[in-house]
């Protein structure tokens, strides 16, 4: 008697197209790599080496203790990390905390014109960066926060889109989980820290990984607000190594720079890889 199998044939195509697609976005990488691994005239030959070479260990250290052959238009790169990690962190507790908070009002609490302090928060959606740049600045600047943290972090902390998407969730928690807590006689705040705030977990650790890279990749806002190079973030401190004109750039460096630039907003992801996706798919609420 023939039986059937149950598993289905591998799809060689997708698998191969995947492994294509991997390939063509992991080449640059590793040309980073390689080239941080490198002296400046290993890497102005033509063709540069395609092998890591053993300057590796000396161009981190270089940068990591130094920055750029010690100039003062570029720190120390391991100042820059810790600039960054603060402005990331900063930007991404101040912008759940904040979209938290209005999302739970908007969603749980009658008050007037609540749909329409809603709306006003919607539709600075439709307004991009650029166009309320320029009124951030002079606000920041009035008050004095040019070369602070504060002013590379205040004016970035409140989200829309994370408390549209806050109040969407809000929004499938059932009736009956409010009329059981009344009922209980919890508050407000209880309501919100015992019942409202566990069940948001993973829509806050999705909401972390995506306001994280957002932080960290800061380049505009950074470059505006701040002329003091001992506050420069990494994005802002790569630009400022690569020469411009006649000025000749040590690629080595910067490609080292570059790769530590990229291992903080990585390692977020890889750890919280579960939560993200749960946070993004999960309907079960």
């Amino acid at each position: 008697m023939q039986t059937t199998s149950n598993f289905e044939q591998p799809n060689w195509l997708a698998h191969i197209v995947l492994m294509v697609g991997v390939l063509i976005t992991a080449f640059p990488m590793y040309i980073a790599l390689v080239a941080s691994t490198l002296t400046t005239q290993d890497i102005a030959q033509a063709p540069m080496p395609l092998l890591p070479g053993g300057q590796g260990l000396s161009n981190y250290g270089t940068v990591l203790a130094q920055g750029l052959s010690g100039s003062s238009m570029s720190p120390p790169v391991s100042l820059m990390l810790f600039n960054s990690l603060m402005v990331a962190l900063a930007i991404t507790f101040g912008k759940i905390v904040v979209s938290i908070l209005s999302a739970y009002a908007v969603v749980f609490f009658r008050f007037p014109l609540r749909q329409v302090f809603f709306w006003m928060i919607f539709i600075t959606l439709m307004l991009p960066v650029e166009v309320r740049i320029l009124p951030t600045y002079k606000v920041v600047s009035d008050l004095g926060m040019t070369n602070s943290f504060a002013g590379l972090t205040l004016p970035l902390i409140a989200s829309a889109t994370a408390t549209l998407l806050l109040r969407q969730f809000f929004l499938t928690l059932p009736d009956e989980l409010v009329e059981a807590a009344k009922m209980d006689g919890a508050g407000a705040l209880r309501f919100f820290w015992d019942m409202v705030l566990p069940l948001s977990r993973t829509n806050i650790a999705a909401l972390f990984v995506i306001l994280f890279i957002y932080g960290w990749n800061q380049y505009l806002w950074p470059i505006l607000i701040v002329t003091d190079n001992n506050l420069d973030t990494i994005v802002v401190g790569i630009k400022k190594m690569i020469g411009s004109g006649d000025t000749s750039t040590d690629w080595n460096l910067v490609m080292a720079t570059t790769l530590l630039a990229m291992l903080p907003p990585a390692l977020v992801v890889v750890l919280m890889q579960k939560w993200f996706v749960k946070g993004l798919v999960d309907t079960e609420k």
